[in-house]
């Protein structure tokens, strides 16, 4: 199905995306993003060539899928480059999760049992299939709240499964933690002139040394989850100069903080006001300031009691307030959501292919089209977006979902095609066919 009229944004981003390519791949990948956004049913590669027209020159559309693998930090780049608009100034906050796609069926390349964090009716302890360590900016909607838009993502492979990897697609073990790390210094070079502050919110499980100490050489504030029986330390009281002796200040304190302690006392707690989920809330929480060995010095604390338990969490800046690291920790949640979106909305997971690289290039490719998505719909009314004509009762104003934003996306394109059809205008193509010998 050929389509010769585009939103500007997506028009912009496509040529973007496609410039990373060869030539010969370039021409198809904005043919088979459009296919990525009016696929249906299940969403496998086969779909995207059914919905974008391809069908001969199939093989050719799966080699641009699979160079599309090759060259994801760099088409990442437009990416942030069309969404860098709707990013709040001075302060940038990126999120960095893992999440995994089930895969089925032999000599799948990169796959293998991982631990599954959302557990079904059944209580599946392990799923078979990828993770994905993902990079996503946070950008703050007046209206809808905090949007993830995500960057990239990278496929994490077990240690043990890489020998199963043929020769010529070998690659050296990383973490999860190393992975992370490497996402933020790709980040870095293309925001550290556009923003004052460099914030990350990831979860309690990448609060640990390598990522810590590789997010400060970067710049980036990291506020996350403590865990409850955290090592801190006081901080060490400051010596005047002529009462210290050689070598440098102490780093750490010599007494020994408990966080249990800490929120077993009755005294001291207080209450805050903050903005989480798009809602005015009053939090009561403690704070204090102490010293953590992982973070490499002293870190904010911050202790939240709830209805039924208390949660404490933490930032790298001192200088943090209560508010910025209770709304930092609510709005990684839209990363969650995102996860969701792009695995049910966008077919995520659901294009078995077999190739690492293809892997790589097509879950890229729904995260990409996920915030092309978001980012065109980001200045449109709730009246654009939601069709509700086959229920008018239903009147109560809520937050467009992601589905309501791609199928007006889906409207508007075809919209387009139809008008650009009935204009009687002469296309490009009937140019090139017309100037045929």
């Amino acid at each position: 199905m050929p389509f010769s009229h585009l939103p500007p944004l997506l028009t912009s981003t496509f040529s973007c995306l496609a410039s990373w390519l060869h030539k010969r791949s370039a021409l198809r990948l904005p043919q088979l993003l459009l296919g990525v956004l009016f696929a249906t049913g299940r969403r496998t590669v086969t779909s995207w060539f059914r919905a974008s027209g391809i069908s001969d020159d199939f093989r050719p559309a799966y080699t641009t899928v699979c160079a599309v693998g090759r060259e994801v930090p760099h088409m990442a780049i437009s990416t942030f480059l069309a969404v860098k608009p709707l990013l709040s100034v001075p302060r940038l906050t990126v999120a960095i999760d893992d999440t995994p796609t089930p895969r089925y069926g032999p000599e799948v390349e990169g796959a293998g049992i991982h631990h599954n964090p959302s557990p079904g009716p059944a209580g599946e302890k392990y799923v078979y299939g990828h993770v994905w360590v993902t990079l996503a900016a946070l950008a703050k909607h007046p209206d809808w709240g905090a949007i993830a838009l995500p960057l990239q993502a990278q496929l994490y492979i077990r240690q043990k499964d890489l020998p199963k990897l043929p020769r010529e697609r070998r690659r050296p073990f990383r973490t999860k933690l190393q992975m992370a790390a490497e996402q933020l210094h790709w980040l870095r070079p293309w925001v550290a002139s556009h923003f004052e502050e460099l914030w990350s919110v990831v979860d309690g499980a990448y609060a640990k040394r390598p990522f810590l100490r590789a997010a400060n050489q970067e710049n980036f504030i990291v506020v996350s989850r403590l865990r409850k029986d955290a090592a801190l330390w006081s901080v060490p009281v400051p010596v005047p100069p002529e009462k210290r002796g050689r070598g440098r200040p102490p780093t750490y304190g010599k007494q020994r903080i408990s966080l249990s302690k800490r929120a077993g006392q009755k005294r001291g707690w207080q209450q805050v006001e903050c903005v989480q989920y798009n809602e005015k809330v009053v939090k009561t929480i403690k704070t204090f300031l102490a010293t953590w060995r992982p973070a490499g010095g002293v870190i904010r604390v911050v202790l939240v009691l709830e209805e039924e338990d208390w949660l404490p969490y933490f930032s790298t800046n001192p200088a943090a307030t209560v508010e910025e690291v209770l709304e930092g920790m609510a709005d990684r949640g839209s990363e969650e959501q995102m996860f969701k979106d792009v695995k049910e909305v966008e077919g995520a997971g659901q294009q078995q292919v077999r190739n690492v690289y293809s892997n790589e290039g097509c879950f890229n490719m729904n995260l990409w089209m996920y915030s092309v998505v978001e980012a065109w719909a980001w200045h449109k009314q709730e009246e654009e977006l939601v069709d509700r004509s086959a229920s008018p009762w239903d009147s109560e104003p809520r937050r467009p979902s992601h589905q309501d934003k791609r199928k007006a996306l889906q409207r508007e394109v075809l919209q387009g095609e139809i008008q650009e059809a009935l204009s009687g205008r002469c296309t490009f193509r009937d140019y090139l066919t017309s100037a045929a010998p």
